[in-house]
């Protein structure tokens, strides 16, 4: 999987910020330390990396904070670990595949890095440092609710411990279900290795994901299940509700309507 021209990077930069973006800042921040190394030292995009790293920080807690008045700092802080980490970013980053355009050296290369949750993660701030500098903090907001909103937004729905498998274990729990048990296999070499979890609940597959470690795949398992789940429950209230209404509409036992 070859690095791609950047061209259609630009223009999803463009179509989003509304504004162009320093193409020659835009090539640092894809530019991993690995193929600055093989490259005669060229600057890469970790001072970026860390610029940008600042600007998701405040432009989250500061949604996070107007959007939760009710919150204590404990739990806001909790809200905002759970966006702003390195499994989120990279989901994010693979929303419109920036792995493709990350400039690596041939190990990275070799070992499947534009897949690598830390690569992609790192990229992701460095390029939301980029937007930063090449537009004002306005756009850079503007950049990171496009892609964060919706991480945010479902960051909301999580338990106390705010990730996914603390979130089904507790929605299990509600419906007398016991503990979910996951199933994790593996497949390919040591250096480039996924993961593909199962998670059963009550007896029955409800979740299913992909990872490169262990953990990924349990957690995007959970997800799955979540969902399935939380799907069910909506649904039984809407039964229930529709129910109450027919019942309502009758006369009661020994009552003749109208008398």
């Amino acid at each position: 999987m070859p690095q791609r021209p950047v061209d259609a990077l630009i223009a999803h930069l463009r179509e989003v910020v509304g504004q162009d973006i320093d193409e020659p800042l835009l090539l640092r921040a894809l530019t991993h330390r690995s193929y600055a190394y093989e490259n005669g030292g060229l600057p890469n995009n970790e001072r970026l990396e860390f610029l940008g790293d600042s600007v998701l920080g405040l432009v989250v807690t500061e949604s996070l904070y107007r959007e939760h008045p009710d919150l204590a700092e404990g739990q806001l802080a909790k809200l905002r670990a759970a966006v702003v980490n390195m499994r989120a970013l990279a989901d994010v980053a693979r929303t419109f595949d920036l792995g493709r355009y990350v400039m690596l050296g041939k190990g990275e290369e070799a070992t499947g890095g534009r897949d690598k949750a830390s690569i992609l993660a790192d990229t992701l701030e460095a390029l939301i440092g980029t937007v930063f500098l090449s537009t004002d903090i306005d756009l850079a907001a503007r950049f990171v609710h496009h892609h964060f909103d919706p991480i945010i937004e479902e960051a909301a729905t999580l338990g106390a411990g705010l990730d996914w498998k603390t979130s089904l274990q507790e929605m299990a729990a509600g419906f007398a279900l016991g503990s979910p048990e996951y199933r994790v296999g593996e497949q390919g070499p040591d250096h480039e290795k996924e993961f593909h979890a199962r998670v059963v609940v009550g007896e029955e597959v409800l979740g299913e994901g992909h990872g490169r470690s262990k953990k990924e795949a349990e957690q995007k398992a959970a997800k799955e299940a979540w969902h399935t789940l939380d799907g069910r429950r909506t649904a039984g209230r809407s039964s229930d509700a529709d129910g109450s209404e027919t019942d309502a509409s009758r006369p009661s036992n020994g009552s003749v309507a109208g008398t």
